[in-house]
Parts: structure tokens; sequence; C-alpha cells
């Protein structure tokens, strides 16, 4: 019921469609649903990096982004302290709320923010239950994560855009290609692809990843993607 949180500040470095010209109001909260080996955000995802912040506390700090000319609030791994945010959202705000998560969410959990989160900005990691038990101890993760992305999509509907190019609503699906992975990243391509059609939903092909965390405890992944790997899935996605 206490949140915990690392960071609040303009983002910059999100999806151009969620960052614009100034910035997500990005509120990075400590802890996660999962525990990915690889996570980039380790110290604030498994190690409880930050300090605590009551609910008024945190709609202070969704007032301060707004003031300072963010275009959204960007709840990033919000899930563990879903009450307390939900009675920061107690009254609405003037700009679009973003739920930022792994994708390994309840339907409950969904459907609580309900009329609270314009966009949902979910990863779909995996489709292969071998390499979501592996890499983020969440054998269950294809099917959670592929049911909790529908039901997003049931909540919010289509995305739509305003005049700039910015999300007004809708559901952002991220998809980071971890090495050696590419079957894996074209089960997800074809499982958007599947279940969407053509303005539904966007989709954002991730080719950031770097070993950090625990990634050098599984020499398959302890490397940099490669150009020929990362080309290949893009070709698979615009094909």
């Amino acid at each position: 019921e206490r949140i915990h949180a690392a960071r609040a500040a303009l983002h910059y470095w999100e999806e151009p469609v969620i960052s614009g010209s100034y910035g997500s109001g990005a509120v990075f909260f400590s802890g996660c649903t999962l525990r990915c080996a690889f996570c980039q955000n380790g110290v604030i995802s498994q190690e409880n990096f930050g300090k605590p912040l009551s609910p008024a506390g945190l709609r202070a700090a969704f007032e301060r982004l707004i003031d300072e000319g963010c275009q959204n609030i960007n709840l990033v791994t919000p899930t563990p302290y879903q009450k307390a945010i939900l009675e920061s959202l107690a009254e609405p705000l003037p700009v679009p709320v973003v739920y930022n998560c792994g994708g390994y969410e309840t339907t409950a959990t969904i459907d609580a923010f309900k009329g609270k989160v314009q966009i949902y900005l979910p990863d779909l990691k995996y489709l292969d239950p071998v390499l979501a038990k592996r890499y983020s101890a969440a054998e269950d993760y294809p099917q959670v994560a592929a049911e909790a992305i529908l039901h997003m999509y049931d909540q919010v509907g289509p995305y739509e855009l305003d005049d700039d190019g910015l999300l007004k609503k809708g559901v952002v699906i991220r998809h980071l290609i971890l090495p050696g992975c590419l079957d894996n990243t074209k089960a997800v391509i074809d499982w958007v692809r599947d279940h969407f059609d053509d303005g539904q939903v966007l989709f954002s092909l991730m080719r950031q990843y770097v070993p950090c965390g625990r990634a050098g405890d599984y020499p398959e992944i302890n490397r940099r993607l490669t150009d020929e790997e990362y080309d290949e899935a893009e070709q698979y996605l615009f094909d």
C-alpha cells in the first residue's frame, strides 16, 4: 500500500509517439512482476532501489511533471502498487496516463485501471515458454501476456494519434530481440499479425539489447545483437 519509487522525471527515450518533443513524465517504480536475467534496470526492478512515497506525494510528482511540460504520465512497472496508484489517480489528469509494463499482468489488474489509463505499453517478450522460464522465471509468461494484451486492447480500443502525432490512447506492443532467439521474435510478430488488423495497435521492435544484470550467467545471451540478426528480424516484420 506504500509506494516505493526510484525516479520521476521527463523521459525522452520512449517511442516517439509517447516521448514527443517535450518528454514523457516517467515515474519508475521499484520492483517488478518479473525477474529477467538481462534487466537493464535491475537495481530498481530487483534490488528495490528508491524511496517511499505516499499517494499524495505521487500525485504531486504527476502535477510537477505536467508543469514541466510532459505530454503524458508514464507509470513504469506500476503493478506492485496498484492500490496506492489508483488513489493518486482519483481525479483525472489533463494528459494521458501510460501503463508501462513487462506484459506479465492479470486481467483483474487491467480491469482495475479502466478509465484511469488511456495508453498501455506492454512488452511481449516471449512466446516460447522455455525461454520465459530460463530468462524470466515465468514459464507461463506466453499465455499470461497474450491474454493481458488482448484485454488491454478490449479496454482502450484502436490507437488514436493527435495532430502532432502523439498517442492519445491505445496499445503499443514492445518486443526486445534477444541474441540467438530470432525464432521467438518471429513468433511474436506472427502473433501480433494474427490477432490485430491494421490500425488497431502499434508495434515497437527493439534492438537495444546489451548484456546487463545476470546475463553473464547465460553465455548464449552474453553478447550484443548482431546487425545480421536485427536485419533479419526487421525484414520479417516488414514482410
